[in-house]
């Protein structure tokens, strides 16, 4: 539908498991190596992510990988083995922290960083690491990888114009959505406004192919094609100075997709609340991260660096989150 298709599939999506393949207690904690909690919070939600805890626990990357030198998705496969199979309390992420610069320019193992920056960087090292091997991969056969497969979905943005009514259609790829906060107390109104039609004007004004001029227009973006892992971030950064938002935006433990797609009609979507992340400091520019995770055995637990303290539902939906983590 307006969307070219994947000359090959890279990972087939039936592979894909939602649960968990065994029920146990969480994991070791992560040791803070100077400034990294913001890596430490991100390297956990993936972990407690089932679908890609699953791949990697299988290894069934590392038996086929033929890179040389950095290998992100050797290194999270060595990682989650680690945190969820080793009798140990507390791990050092060493592999992560030496080969930060490889991850993401920006990012200095000694320097503070930012936890959805880290998140989409790795990701990013990630895709790159489920290609490796694969020369020449079409752009749309590059949307259907392991880490596309289960983080990925597509927006629609449909313009129309408001002299001639001429609508046209683009499609984008999404692991995450970016949902602003300044006026929305909730989760639910923040995605409201997000698929609210914009009106763009003045220097906003986009050429319309029909008019063959440039025209007002209307813009209205949706959710095409829901993801497996629902990813969100609160933009709680108020300026470029590093002022921040610090009021709490509610979240429900059960998300229901289907108001914010661009088909409302049908059966709900209802993904469920498995991991999130908390920002704590007066400005964005320093602080401190720690998150919530739901382990296999369904229970929550709030891992801040080296601890993980068991928590109840109450408290995980009482916080003031920067990333939420939601599954199908």
């Amino acid at each position: 539908e307006g969307m070219a298709l994947p000359q090959r599939i890279v990972f087939p999506p039936e592979e894909i498991c939602m649960d968990w393949q065994q029920r146990q207690r969480p994991g070791a904690g992560l040791c803070n190596l100077g400034s990294t909690c913001y890596i430490n919070v991100i390297l956990q939600c993936l972990t407690y992510t089932p679908p890609l805890a699953n791949y990697l626990l299988s290894r069934d990357h590392s038996q086929l990988c033929h890179r040389q030198g950095f290998c992100m998705m050797c290194i999270m496969e060595a990682h989650v083995r680690k945190v969820l199979r080793s009798s140990a309390n507390v791990i050092w992420p060493r592999a992560v922290v030496r080969d930060l610069k490889f991850i993401g320019e920006e990012f200095e193992p000694d320097m503070a960083g930012d936890a959805f920056e880290f998140l989409c960087c790795a990701l990013e090292a990630m895709q790159r690491a489920s290609l490796s091997g694969s020369s020449d991969v079409d752009i749309s056969s590059q949307t259907t990888t392991i880490i596309h497969q289960i983080f990925g979905g597509f927006l629609k943005s449909r313009v129309t114009c408001l002299s001639c009514k001429a609508v046209s259609d683009f499609y984008k790829v999404f692991l995450d959505v970016l949902l602003k906060i300044k006026a929305p107390s909730s989760l639910t109104t923040a995605l409201e406004n997000f698929v609210t039609p914009k009106k763009l004007d003045g220097k906003y004004c986009l050429k319309c192919s029909k008019c063959e001029k440039k025209a007002t227009s209307s813009k209205r973006v949706t959710v095409h094609r829901v993801p497996k892992v629902f990813t969100v971030c609160l933009e709680r950064a108020a300026d470029h100075t590093g002022k921040k938002i610090s009021k709490i935006v509610e979240y429900p433990e059960y998300l229901n997709l289907r108001p914010y797609m661009s088909d409302t009609a049908g059966e709900p979507l209802l993904y469920s609340l498995y991991a999130l992340v908390v920002h704590s400091g007066d400005t964005c520019l320093d602080g401190h991260f720690f998150c919530y995770t739901k382990a296999s055995n369904g229970l929550w637990y709030k891992m801040d660096d080296e601890s993980v303290d068991n928590c109840g539902i109450h408290a995980v939906l009482r916080q003031q989150a920067y990333l939420l983590f939601y599954a199908r």
